[in-house]
């Protein structure tokens, strides 16, 4: 399976793990190499400290290609993205910022860069910023970075269609048939989150990877636009928000809700009631907490099968 996507990362499949925050440390990542795709390391949840700590361990439990995702809102930035250099990565995937305000620096010591967007309007702006692609993240991801609430099954087309460069789509895939849709569409690859937080390798607690596997359709919902749009399980703290959102409150209320390490406390620590649960909209078609390598072949193996299947037509 050769495209734009191997090509460029180095890999056997263009399926790329998300960089979830709480979720993708350097197990997941280093697994997800191994079998083919490319394994993110989530910047988003660390340290300066414990990401270097992070990336050092995925060397060595891999000698293929990884590279780390970066929400650029993140308070010690610089101290990030210099750790990134000093450590030898060479894929960054930016994300929740300005594309112009790192690509240059990245580019300049020859890293690869791919920015997350969620509309065309930014996609050609990361385009003019000079990425080497784009992830196109459409309304039905988990950790969401737009308010437009455009799908991923039209995201992907007017995208290709207005960009030169590679496009990865996101948001709603994690099974073959899904990765051959958005391919057909125009997508030179994909990036799957919420199937790679159910696996064996993911650092969520297991209270959390348990919840994604009972997760319905209609057991998640897209709200906190005010502040950073992230699809929520509803659970306990999902009806505080709900509760508050009736009495029309200030940004200052919302953030005072929320408090501190909600997410942390959710997803990582497994407080099902009061932690923030951030899934996406596909987590209704997760049934089984496997390996990443497992994960990884079933949806080589299903996209394969079905696109043969397609020459029938």
């Amino acid at each position: 399976m050769t495209n734009k996507i191997t090509k460029l990362f180095n890999i056997q499949y263009p399926i790329v793990q998300g960089g979830m925050i709480w979720v993708s440390g350097w197990r997941l990542a280093s697994a997800v190499s191994n079998a083919g795709g490319l394994g993110l390391i989530g910047a988003g949840s660390m340290y300066p400290d414990v990401l270097r700590k992070h990336i050092q361990k995925c060397k060595k439990a891999t000698d293929k290609p990884f590279g780390v995702n970066v929400p650029m809102l993140y308070p010690d930035i610089e101290k990030i993205m210099d750790i990134i250099v000093e450590e030898g990565v060479k894929i960054v995937f930016t994300s929740a910022g300005n594309p112009k305000t790192w690509t240059a620096f990245f580019k300049e010591k020859g890293i690869t860069v791919v920015h997350v967007v969620s509309s065309v309007k930014f996609a050609l702006k990361a385009e003019l910023a000079g990425v080497d692609a784009v992830v196109c993240e459409g309304f039905e991801a988990g950790g969401h970075n737009g308010r437009e609430e455009t799908t991923t099954l039209t995201l992907i087309p007017m995208v290709k269609e207005q960009l030169k460069i590679p496009v990865i789509a996101a948001g709603g895939i994690g099974t073959g048939r899904g990765m051959l849709a958005v391919m057909v569409l125009g997508a030179d690859g994909v990036q799957i989150g919420s199937r790679f937080a159910a696996t064996i390798e993911s650092s969520a607690h297991e209270n959390f990877k348990k919840t994604i596997v009972e997760v319905k359709d209609g057991d998640t919902h897209l709200t906190l636009k005010e502040l950073a749009p992230v699809r929520l399980v509803k659970n306990k703290f999902y009806n505080d928000v709900q509760e508050l959102y009736q009495h029309k409150p200030s940004i200052e209320q919302i953030k005072e809700l929320l408090g501190r390490a909600r997410a942390k406390r959710g997803m990582f620590e497994g407080d099902l009631e009061e932690g923030e649960l951030e899934i996406g909209q596909v987590a209704g078609l997760i049934h089984e907490i496997k390996s990443a390598k497992e994960v990884l072949e079933e949806i080589v193996k299903e996209y394969n099968e079905v696109k043969s299947s397609m020459i029938d037509f």
